[in-house]
C-alpha cells in the first residue's frame, strides 16, 4: 500500500536530498513551466553505485527517455523507472551546471555554485563526495542534437505549468534534486520545483511524509 505525501518546494537555484525505499514513487513537478530539475540517484547501501547516463543511453539506444524507460546504474542495475511523464523531453547528456560552468560559458566573475554545488551540499550528509556526482537526469531540460553535425543546443523546456514526471525506485536510494541554476536551461528565469513522494508500506513501515532526518537535510541544502 502506498500513501501520498505532501508536496514540497525547492526554492529557485537550490537543491535537496532525501531517501527513497524500493517501491516508493517520486514525482517531480514544474509548477510554473520551463524550469529544469537535476536528479541524481545513489544506491543507499553502496554509494559507489550511482545513476549512469552512459549505461542508460547505451541500453535504450536513444537519448530521449520517457514513460516505461529504466534509468540504470554504473553497474547495469535499474535504480529508477519512469512510470509517468507528461512532457516527454528530458536531458541525460549534460553535466550539472557549476561555478565553472558560469565562469567558462557565461563569463561570470563571481559565479553561483550552480546545481553541482547545490547537489554537493545536499548530499554531503549522506556521505556523497563531490567527485562522486555524475551526469544528472535533467528533468524537463530540452537539448536537441543535430543529427548531421552532432552540435547540441540548449533550448527552452517544453514543460508547462503543472507538468510532471514520476519515477519508481527499483532499489533503496539516496536522491539529489535541484531547481536548476542556469538561465539558458530555464528560458531566462529561475523558478521553483515541486516534488512529491509516495511512500509505500513495506515490512510494517508506514508510508507518509519525509522522515525527520530527510526533512532536516532538505532544509539545510538551499543554494547560496
Amino acid at each position: 500500500m502506498c500513501v501520498d505525501a505532501a508536496t514540497h518546494e525547492i526554492a529557485p537555484r537550490s537543491g535537496v536530498a532525501f531517501t527513497l525505499d524500493k517501491g516508493d514513487r517520486l514525482t517531480v513537478i514544474d509548477p510554473h513551466g520551463e524550469q529544469v530539475a537535476d536528479l541524481l540517484a545513489f544506491n543507499r547501501h553502496d554509494l559507489e553505485e550511482v545513476i549512469s547516463s552512459g549505461r542508460t543511453l547505451d541500453y535504450a539506444s536513444r537519448i530521449y527517455l520517457t514513460t516505461g524507460d529504466p534509468l540504470y546504474s554504473n553497474r547495469s542495475n535499474v535504480l529508477l523507472r519512469i512510470v509517468e511523464d507528461t512532457v516527454g523531453r528530458h536531458d541525460f547528456l549534460l553535466t550539472p551546471c557549476s561555478a565553472d560552468t558560469f565562469r567558462i560559458i557565461y563569463g561570470d566573475a563571481d559565479p553561483h555554485r550552480g546545481c553541482f554545488g547545490n547537489l554537493a551540499a545536499a548530499l554531503a550528509p549522506y556521505g556523497v563526495a563531490p567527485d562522486r556526482i555524475p551526469v544528472a537526469f535533467n528533468c524537463f531540460m530540452n537539448v536537441p542534437v543535430d543529427g548531421r553535425t552532432g552540435v547540441i543546443t540548449v533550448e527552452p523546456p517544453l514543460s508547462r505549468a503543472g507538468d510532471r514526471i514520476t519515477f519508481e525506485a527499483e532499489a533503496d536510494l539516496v536522491i539529489g534534486l535541484t531547481a536548476c541554476s542556469a538561465l539558458q536551461s530555464n528560458n531566462g528565469s529561475f523558478k521553483p520545483i515541486h516534488y512529491r513522494i509516495e511512500r509505500c508500506r513495506q515490512g510494517g513501515r508506514d508510508g507518509g511524509d519525509l522522515g525527520e532526518s530527510d526533512a532536516g537535510r532538505n532544509a539545510s541544502a538551499s543554494g547560496a
